[in-house]
């Protein structure tokens, strides 16, 4: 009676994927897993580690796994039978890779890819902000205790860096841009600027005692306070370079800040050519409480 149960017992320590806990169409790296799990569970006992280490050995080595395969007594996958693929690209590229290497690339990979998407994000999508002055004051607060600001901390804004590829900036939009080279010289800054658009290509722009005209109508500007408005006259002749322009010429735009007595602007150094452009202002994102969308 012992002698006929002996290929019973036999049988079950020899299945190696029930030893494992793997279904016979496992992938490699299932496999390899399970064989660490169990190694782990079982505390790298004398037999029992030996017997699983015997089915990892046989079944990591695809000749060993598919001689065992054949001789399973119709256990095994049917014959034919497609093993169980993985969806990792790394286990693609890399079948025999060990699993703490696989590991440290996998998390590579994914930081890499994380970083990279951020970057992509900021450089054609959106990309945030801050305002360094008060020129916008009182739409975009800049932080006290620079000169005209409002408040204990300068807003942040999120910039929309892909629209003007759909569309054509237009009047009265909070615009980021890189400025005129002659801002350095009339501002003392040069660089990326936050102002309002005001002219756009074909108006006539001009200023009356403080207040903005574009074909000579009344501009209505609810964004300038008056507490904030100058008291300039001015035409677009006095844009830069002096005695140029007498209407905004194509692919060109007039930039204001809502500050108007505080504003160095297009008043100053003049027109801002559209590849300068570099995306609308659609929302203010920090602090919490100014938290709005333009």
């Amino acid at each position: 009676m012992a002698t006929g149960t002996e290929p019973a017992a036999d049988r079950h320590v020899s299945d190696h994927y029930a030893l494992l806990g793997v279904r016979p169409d496992a992938s490699p790296q299932e496999i390899e897993s399970a064989y660490r799990r169990g190694a782990l569970e079982l505390g790298y006992q004398d037999g029992a580690w030996r017997e699983l280490r015997d089915a990892y050995d046989v079944l990591r080595d695809p000749e060993e796994r598919a001689r065992y395969d054949s001789q399973r007594d119709g256990l095994g996958p049917p014959k034919g039978a497609p093993q169980k693929k993985t969806h990792n690209p790394l286990d693609r590229l890399f079948p025999n890779l060990p699993h703490g290497w696989r590991v440290a690339i996998d998390w590579v990979v994914t930081i890499a890819g994380a970083v990279a998407i951020v970057l992509a994000i900021k450089a054609w999508i959106v990309n945030p902000y801050r305002i360094p002055s008060s020129s916008m004051e009182p739409t975009l607060h800049c932080a006290r205790p620079a000169q005209g600001c409002e408040a204990a901390t300068s807003d942040r804004v999120l910039a929309n860096r892909f629209i003007y590829h759909f569309r054509s900036p237009r009047r009265g939009e909070i615009v980021v841009f890189l400025t005129p080279s002659l801002a350095k010289q009339e501002c003392g800054s040069e660089g990326t600027f936050v102002k309002r658009l005001i002219g756009v290509p074909g108006d006539v722009w001009e200023e009356r005692a403080g207040y903005v005209y574009i074909d000579g109508k009344k501009l209505n500007e609810p964004y300038v306070k008056a507490l904030r408005r100058d008291t300039q006259t001015l035409t677009m002749r006095d844009i830069p370079p002096r005695n140029t322009y007498t209407r905004i010429p194509n692919g060109y735009y007039l930039m204001m800040g809502d500050n108007r007595s505080s504003s160095c602007d297009s008043r100053r150094w003049g027109l801002v050519p559209r590849k300068n452009l570099i995306g609308k202002v659609f929302a203010t994102y920090w602090p919490p409480g100014r938290i709005s969308f333009h």
